[in-house]
Order: C-alpha cells, then sequence, then structure tokens
C-alpha cells in the first residue's frame, strides 16, 4: 500500500479524532471535596467514560473571584460554571427567589422532588438564563443554611448591630436587614479575615463548607433558624452548548443526572460528617437550633423580604415565585 496514502489516512483519522474530541473548562466556587466539586468531579467521570471529550475541574480562587468567573463563563473563557443564585442575583434578579427565607420545607424529599420536577426550574429559569447568553443545565441543593456567630441569639433584637456577612444579593442584604443585623456584602476571600479579627460578627453558609472552610475556628456559636438551604446552578456558556452536536448535547444532559442523582444523597451525609468533624476539633463550640416558637420573629420579618423581592423583580419575579410555590406544594404531597 502507497505509504503517502497511509500517511494520509492516519493524518485524516487524527482530524476526525481531534473534532470529535474537546477539553471543556469547569469553574466552581467551592473547592474540589466540597459539593459542587463532588458533583464537577461525577460530571467528568460520566463525560470522559462515555466520550473522548475531557472536563478540567477549577475550584474556587483558581480563576478570580466569583464576578470574574460569571463574566469569563458569559464570554465563552470557560464552557460550564457553578455558581449560586447568591451571586447570579445581581444578573439575574429572579434567581434570588432561592434566597427567600422560610420558602422550602426542612423535609429532605421534598426537596429533593422539588429539584427534581420543578416547573419554575425546568421550564422558566432556563429563558432567563438564556438571555444572559447562560444555558441553565441543572438546580440543586447543598443543605440547611446555618448561621456562625461570636453570641447566641434567640430573637431578631439579639441581631441587632451585628455584621453578618452576606453575598453580593440584594435580597439578602433585606433579609438580615429585616431579621435585625447589619448586612456586610464581602468577597468569599475576605470572610475568614474579617471574623478572626472582628470586623464582621458572623456569616451563613450550609455546615459542610462552615467546615470546609475553617470557619468554625474563628465563631463560637453555630445557629440553625431553618430559613434557608443553598442553592446553586450549573450552566454552559449558550453559544458553546448550542454550537455542539446532538449526541453532545445528550451526553452533557445524561452527565448532569449522573451527577445530580449522585449527589442529592451525598450532601446528606456530608453535612452531618462536618458538624461531627467540628465539634471533634473544637469542642468548646456552641450548637443552638431554635424552636418553632422562636423562629415565628423571624418568619413575620421574612413578609417583608417576600414584599422587596416582587419590588425588584416586578412581574417576572411573582410569577417565578408563584410557580416556585406551586411547585413546593406538589412536591411536598
Amino acid at each position: 500500500m502507497n505509504p503517502k496514502f497511509i500517511k494520509g489516512l492516519l493524518l485524516s483519522s487524527l482530524i476526525a479524532i481531534s473534532a470529535q474530541a474537546a477539553t471543556w473548562k469547569y469553574a466552581i466556587e467551592e473547592s474540589i471535596s466540597d459539593v459542587q466539586g463532588v458533583y464537577a468531579t461525577k460530571f467528568k467521570e460520566y463525560i470522559e467514560k462515555n466520550s473522548k471529550n475531557k472536563i478540567k475541574i477549577y475550584p474556587y480562587g483558581t480563576l478570580g473571584e466569583s464576578v470574574d468567573v460569571m463574566e469569563q463563563a458569559q464570554a465563552g473563557i470557560i464552557e460550564f460554571i457553578d455558581q449560586s443564585p447568591g451571586f447570579t442575583g445581581t444578573l439575574i434578579p429572579e434567581a434570588q427567589a432561592f434566597l427567600l427565607p422560610y420558602v422550602f420545607p426542612e423535609n429532605s424529599k421534598s426537596i429533593d422532588n422539588f429539584f427534581k420536577n420543578s416547573k419554575a426550574i425546568n421550564e422558566m429559569f432556563p429563558k432567563l438564563y438564556a438571555k444572559k447568553g447562560l444555558t441553565l443545565l441543572k438546580m440543586f441543593p447543598e443543605g440547611a443554611v446555618s448561621i456562625t456567630t461570636q453570641k447566641p441569639f434567640y430573637k431578631p433584637e439579639d441581631l441587632n448591630g451585628k455584621k453578618i456577612r452576606v453575598m453580593t444579593s440584594p435580597l439578602l442584604v433585606e433579609t438580615y436587614k429585616a431579621f435585625g443585623a447589619v448586612p456586610t456584602p464581602l468577597s468569599w476571600g475576605e470572610v475568614y479575615g474579617s471574623l478572626q479579627t472582628r470586623i464582621i460578627d458572623g456569616q451563613e453558609n450550609p455546615m459542610f463548607w462552615i467546615e470546609s472552610a475553617k470557619l468554625y475556628e474563628v465563631s463560637k456559636v453555630i445557629t440553625d433558624i431553618g430559613h434557608n438551604i443553598f442553592t446553586t446552578a450549573v450552566m454552559a456558556n449558550k453559544n458553546f452548548f448550542d454550537s455542539l452536536s446532538k449526541e453532545n448535547k445528550q451526553l452533557i444532559q445524561k452527565a448532569n443526572k449522573y451527577a445530580f442523582d449522585y449527589i442529592l444523597d451525598y450532601q446528606k451525609r456530608i453535612i452531618k460528617k462536618a458538624k461531627d468533624k467540628i465539634k471533634k476539633e473544637k469542642p468548646s463550640i456552641k450548637f443552638v437550633t431554635l424552636s418553632n416558637k422562636q423562629r415565628e420573629p423571624f418568619r413575620k420579618a421574612a413578609k417583608d423580604v417576600y414584599k422587596k423581592y416582587i419590588e425588584m423583580t416586578g412581574e417576572s419575579g411573582k410569577k417565578i415565585l408563584d410557580q416556585m410555590l406551586l411547585d413546593l406544594k406538589e412536591a411536598s404531597k
């Protein structure tokens, strides 16, 4: 056989393989061992097992702050991004519905059902994300949010004058104002040092992150008031996703389902593990869970936050919230 023909055949084969295979960048806002990191790892596992494509995961801090990473995703510099509505709320105001206090039940089965079947998530939010150059692929819960402080609090008045760090979300600012505190938006890199130097008095995050980021080292109390769960969203650059073949689009959707199914159970296990580790590492730390009666003043204050949400988002936000509440009702049956 003609050597030139063989060489040409090999070259054609390499070009074909190259065209089929790609390395996709995936940025998260946590470490590789946290919930988003595990989700991304499972996503990567499925993609690489079922195609020639590769995934490179970028943990928090490797590509800049959350705002920087979102800009890179919108520009198509990175293909995938996982970011919570707490950060995307300034970009997509309606997404702040996930930050409204006392929207979600404290029943894990109902929460799982909601994220699997919600019309708001699966039909309404994708249209809003698309307008910002993003394809919404999946939303999933990361566990109940707890509040770390230096002193115990049992009612909104106890938080008067206390500076609580929040993500750069207008609605979170309104929430902590309603709760009596002084909301203090800070980038994540400033939180540990600000707690350590008492520039701020506290912050909120799911338990696994309080442990992973060692926030318990610079806090004395961890309080559960049952006000929210931490939600996050996996997105792709829309131009990138739209340009993919039908096969690659299906591959990505299947990879997300694979990671999603795994993470629902994983995030429950990691929360208990994190709490046990905090107790072991810092026996002096105090865990407080407010009773239903103690939570009532916070629930009452939350009604003002709902009004602020509607003011911020208008008719679009109202439709989203109404559908979410219907979805949650259905998920709790």
